[in-house]
């Protein structure tokens, strides 16, 4: 949460990975600006802090629950699709519900700003599921009757 409650001006966000990831701000790593509407374009001049409340992902969690969405059985959201998913060895793609994922021959961006306004613009027909907003969608997708792998054997 973040109180947005100081002077109009630009201030730098800082947010320093644990070990894991990249730490440092070199070339603009691990920070942004927010700026408040009125505030000049200047970049903010305010130096590091040390950290007093390391942010750690584990120590997330809602400020009221929301409880999950639909009915906790299998079946009860609201949407419920099930999925074929194969495999074609004629052509050596995956198939689901028939249609084989094909990459787009142009690029998705040239796309846009060619004029496409939605997914089924730029995917080939069958690789996009438009759903409506706020619905819950329960996803079946059976497994496959054989192993990509070849048989294993015990000695």
């Amino acid at each position: 949460m973040l109180a947005a409650n100081q002077p109009v001006g630009n201030y730098w966000i800082r947010a320093n990975p644990d070990a894991r990831g990249v730490p440092g701000f070199d070339g603009g790593r691990n920070l942004a600006i927010l700026r408040y509407v009125g505030a000049t374009t200047a970049d903010p001049t305010t130096p590091p802090t040390p950290i007093v409340n390391r942010l750690e992902e584990h120590h997330l969690h809602a400020l009221t629950n929301p409880a999950a969405p639909g009915q906790p059985v299998v079946g009860g959201a609201d949407i419920v699709l099930a999925i074929t998913l194969d495999f074609d060895f004629g052509i050596f793609k995956w198939t689901l519900n028939g249609a084989t994922f094909d990459p787009p021959t142009v690029p998705v961006l040239l796309q846009i700003l060619s004029g496409a306004q939605s997914a089924q613009d730029l995917l080939p027909p069958g690789a996009v599921y438009a759903f409506p907003p706020n619905k819950v969608v329960e996803i079946n997708i059976p497994g496959l009757p054989f192993s990509l792998a070849g048989p294993v054997s015990s000695r």
